[in-house]
């Protein structure tokens, strides 16, 4: 059986630099009915767990260490065995989170995941975050993109560990020499296609936000 991407949709908040918001998350879960790798264990580990089923679970890969995106890791971790991996970049943020529990591994880029026999490679994407990776699975014609790149332009860089023109370089030279058609499946809300951002990367230049 082929590997698919499956989106769970959890909720909670997101709190950085003093202030806390409310925020819906995209959890991805890729793999067959056999195994599974957790991208971003957002808010809620019972629900996560419950979309997994009896799945092994490969892995729990962080986009990013935003304590929306890793809340939830650490509890699903110890329910399923599964390593938390994360770029060693986040590991400032990653300690806002979770001071007395590190990740289990790393992520590189280069760096390529396996599960249900698909490749997933991991992109350094830094900018929103300075680990921030996104994962392209090439055989899926996807790629998962965190919080560095969204329907309608990159991800937020006004608060700590962030930076614009960062993120721009990293949209510019490792997600959008992508193939057009590759579906960009977001941290957060729907998703877009390479193809379909590509256009607008002097808009969000010169907007600068």
């Amino acid at each position: 059986m082929a590997a698919r991407v499956d989106r769970l949709v959890t909720s909670g908040t997101f709190s950085l630099d003093g202030g806390t918001w409310e925020v819906d998350n995209n959890v991805w879960l890729v793999g067959d009915d056999s195994e599974v790798l957790v991208v971003d264990a957002a808010h809620d580990a019972d629900a996560i767990a419950a979309a997994v089923g009896d799945r092994r679970v490969v892995a729990i890969a962080c986009t990013h260490a935003h304590d929306d995106h890793v809340d939830a890791a650490p509890a699903l971790a110890a329910r399923t065995g599964a390593p938390v991996l994360l770029h060693p970049d986040d590991l400032p943020l990653w300690r806002l989170t979770h001071p007395d529990r590190a990740p289990d591994g790393e992520l590189a880029d280069g760096q390529v995941l396996t599960v249900a026999g698909t490749e997933l490679t991991v992109l350094h994407t830094p900018g929103h975050a300075p680990g921030a990776v996104c994962l392209y699975a090439p055989s899926l014609g996807t790629v998962l993109t965190g919080d560095t790149l969204f329907q309608g332009g990159p991800g937020a860089t006004g608060r700590s560990f962030s930076d614009f023109p960062t993120i721009i370089g990293s949209i510019r030279e490792r997600l959008l020499t992508l193939p057009p058609e590759t579906v960009v499946r977001t941290g957060h809300g729907d998703s877009t296609t390479v193809g379909a951002e590509a256009p607008h990367l002097q808009e969000w230049i010169d907007r600068g936000h």
